[in-house]
C-alpha cells in the first residue's frame, strides 16, 4: 500500500473518536435542553473532524523527526502554501471580531490593525525576511542569541512568549463569544474544545500539520465572510445606504485615517493614534510565529514572496469584517426584538441574527477556521522559542534533537492550555489582542533590528536598551494588566497617557543600544552573526 494511502487510513481512527465525543456532546445537550443551533453544530462538528484529520495526516508528511522538520517543515514550504499559512495565522479570530468590533465601538478611524499588520508584513518582507534567512536561523531569538549571548537572548523571549500567548487567548475568546451567540453553546466549552483539538494535531506534526491546516482554513474563513456580506446587506439597504449611514453616525471617525475636516478636535488623541499606528506596523514585525513561516520557506526570494503575498490577503479579508462592523452599528436591531448594547457581540450577532441558517453555518465555520488556524500557529511558535532559545541553551546544552522534539511536544500542551486558561478569564478581544503588539514593539523591535543590522551591537548595548525600554514603557501604566502610570508623561486625560510612550520607549530603547554599544566596544567586542551551519559554539562568546 502506497506510504501516503496508509498516512490517511492511520488518520481515520482518532478522527472516528473525536466525532464520537462530538456526536456524545451533542446527545447530552439535546437531553439538556440546551438552546443550540444544531444545523451549526453539525457543520462545526463536521468541520472540526475534517481540520483535524488533515492536521494528523499531515504528520507523517514530516520528511525526517529533527527539530527543523518540527518547527520548520524541513525548510520545504511550497510558496503557495506559505502565503496561505502566513496569511491565515494573521487572520485570526481577534483580527475578524477585534476589527467588527472597533467598527462599532470607536470607527473606522481606530480600526488600524488590518492595515497596520499589512504593512507590517510588507516590511518584514522587505527589510527582514531575506536576512533571516540567508542565516537560517531556527528562531526569532537566532540572532538576539549570537548577538547579545544565549541568557539575554532567554530575557528577551520573554515578551515574545507573553505576546504569543496573550494572542492565542484573545482569539480563543473570540471563538468563545460567536460560538456562545451563533450556536448557543457554552463559550467555555467551544474554548476548550477548540484548543484541546488544535494542541494534539500541532503537537503530533508540527509546522506541516499548521501550515496544511492552514490553508483549509483560510478557504472556509474567505468563502464563509463573502458569503455572509449579500445577506446582512440587505437587511441596511445595501452596500452605499450602509456606508452612507455609518458616515452619518460615525462622522468623521469614519474615515480611514485621521486627516481633514472634522479631526481638527482630536487634540492629544491625535498623537496616541500615531503610536498605536506605529506600534502596529513596526510590532507586528518581530514575532516568532511571523519568522517561522519565512524561516520555512524554500529560499529566500520565497521568503520575501510570502510575506508580500500575505499583505494582500490580509487586507482583503478585513474587508468583510468592516463591513459587518458598519452593518451591526446602523441596523435597527430593536426592530427585530434583540438588545444590541455590546459592540464585542457584532460578528456573530450579524451572522446569526441577520442571515439564514445555511449561511449562518458558513459564517460560524469561518470564524472557526480563523481561530484554530491561528492558535496552532501560535503555540508552535511558542514551544519553538521555549525549547530551542531556553531549554537547549540554558538547561540542557547536549540535549540531542530526539529530546527536543519530546520538549516541543510537551511545550505545544503547556502553552495551548496556559492561553485556554487565560481566554477563560479574558473581558475584551481587542485589549488582550492590541496588548501583543506593545511589549514586542517597544522592547524587541530594536534589539531584533540591531541585532541583524548593526555590526557593532553587543550585549551590553541590549542589556541598557532592555532597561531603559521597559521602564519608559512601564511608566506608562496599562489598564489590561492593572498597572498605574508613574511617570510624568504629558497628555494625561482620564487616568490615560495619550503621549506616544510606546514609540518613545521603543525610540530610546533603539538609541540607548547603538550609544551603549558603541561606548563599550573594548570590554565587551560584538559577535558576528554566522550562518547556522558554521556555529559550532553559540555560547562561546560568553
Amino acid at each position: 500500500m502506497p506510504i501516503y494511502r496508509q498516512l490517511l487510513l492511520r488518520s481515520f481512527r482518532p478522527t472516528l473518536i473525536l466525532l464520537a465525543f462530538l456526536v456524545a456532546l451533542g446527545v447530552y445537550l439535546y437531553l439538556t435542553h440546551a438552546p443550540v443551533f444544531w444545523a451549526g453544530y453539525v457543520a462545526i462538528m463536521f468541520f472540526y473532524a475534517l481540520v483535524f484529520y488533515t492536521g494528523s495526516a499531515a504528520a507523517g508528511l514530516r520528511q525526517g523527526n529533527t527539530t527543523t522538520d518540527m518547527m520548520l517543515a524541513g525548510r520545504n514550504i511550497p510558496l503557495f502554501i506559505g502565503i496561505f499559512t502566513m496569511s491565515a495565522t494573521w487572520i485570526d479570530g481577534g483580527y475578524l471580531n477585534g476589527t467588527a468590533e472597533y467598527t462599532v465601538s470607536q470607527g473606522l478611524v481606530w480600526v488600524q490593525a488590518p492595515w497596520g499588520y499589512a504593512i507590517s508584513l510588507l516590511l518584514g518582507g522587505l527589510f527582514f525576511a531575506r536576512k533571516m534567512r540567508h542565516y537560517r536561523f531556527r528562531t526569532m531569538l537566532d540572532p538576539l542569541e549570537q548577538r547579545y549571548g544565549k541568557r539575554m537572548a532567554a530575557l528577551l523571549s520573554l515578551p515574545a512568549l507573553m505576546g504569543e500567548i496573550f494572542w492565542t487567548a484573545a482569539i480563543l475568546t473570540a471563538l468563545g463569544t460567536t460560538f456562545g451567540t451563533i450556536l448557543g453553546l457554552d463559550s467555555s466549552t467551544a474554548i476548550v474544545l477548540s484548543a484541546l483539538i488544535a494542541i494534539t494535531y500541532t503537537s503530533l506534526g508540527g509546522l506541516w500539520a499548521v501550515a496544511l491546516t492552514d490553508t483549509l482554513q483560510l478557504f472556509f474563513l474567505l468563502v464563509g465572510l463573502f458569503v455572509v456580506l449579500p445577506f446582512a446587506l440587505s437587511h441596511t439597504g445595501g452596500l452605499s445606504a450602509t456606508i452612507d449611514a455609518y458616515s452619518q453616525l460615525k462622522g468623521s471617525a469614519a474615515n480611514l485615517l485621521p486627516f481633514g475636516e472634522g479631526f481638527q478636535e482630536w487634540g492629544n488623541q491625535y498623537w496616541n493614534w500615531w503610536d498605536m499606528a506605529l506600534m502596529l506596523m513596526l510590532g507586528g514585525i518581530p514575532w516568532q510565529v511571523y519568522f517561522q513561516r519565512v524561516l520555512a520557506a524554500r529560499s529566500e526570494d520565497a521568503a520575501v514572496k510570502l510575506s508580500i503575498g500575505a499583505a494582500f490577503i490580509c487586507l482583503i479579508a478585513a474587508i468583510p469584517a468592516v463591513l459587518v462592523g458598519m452593518i451591526a452599528a446602523v441596523f435597527d436591531w430593536k426592530s427585530i426584538g434583540i438588545d444590541f448594547a455590546e459592540p464585542l457581540f457584532a460578528m456573530p450577532y450579524v451572522i446569526r441574527y441577520l442571515t439564514n441558517p445555511i449561511v449562518a453555518t458558513l459564517g460560524l465555520g469561518a470564524i472557526a477556521g480563523a481561530v484554530m488556524s491561528s492558535v496552532d500557529a501560535s503555540i508552535l511558535s511558542a514551544s519553538s522559542v521555549i525549547s530551542w532559545n531556553i531549554y537547549r541553551p540554558l538547561v540542557r546544552p547536549e540535549a540531542n534533537p530526539e529530546r527536543l522534539m519530546k520538549v516541543i511536544q510537551r511545550c505545544v500542551w503547556i502553552v495551548g492550555v496556559s492561553a485556554m486558561l487565560l481566554a477563560l478569564r479574558a473581558k475584551s478581544i481587542y485589549a488582550l489582542w492590541a496588548l501583543c503588539s506593545d511589549f514586542v514593539y517597544c522592547i524587541l523591535f530594536p534589539q531584533l533590528t540591531t541585532a541583524l543590522f548593526f555590526s557593532k551591537a553587543n550585549r551590553y548595548g541590549s542589556i541598557a536598551g532592555f532597561v531603559v525600554s521597559l521602564f519608559l514603557r512601564l511608566g506608562g501604566g496599562d489598564g489590561t494588566l492593572g498597572i498605574p502610570n508613574f511617570l510624568p508623561y504629558p497628555m494625561v486625560e482620564n487616568d490615560v497617557v495619550l503621549f506616544p510612550f510606546r514609540t518613545l520607549a521603543m525610540v530610546a530603547g533603539f538609541v540607548t543600544i547603538i550609544i551603549v554599544s558603541l561606548a563599550t566596544q573594548k570590554n565587551c567586542p560584538p559577535t558576528i552573526l554566522v550562518k547556522n551551519e558554521e556555529k559550532t559554539d553559540v555560547d562561546s562568546h560568553e
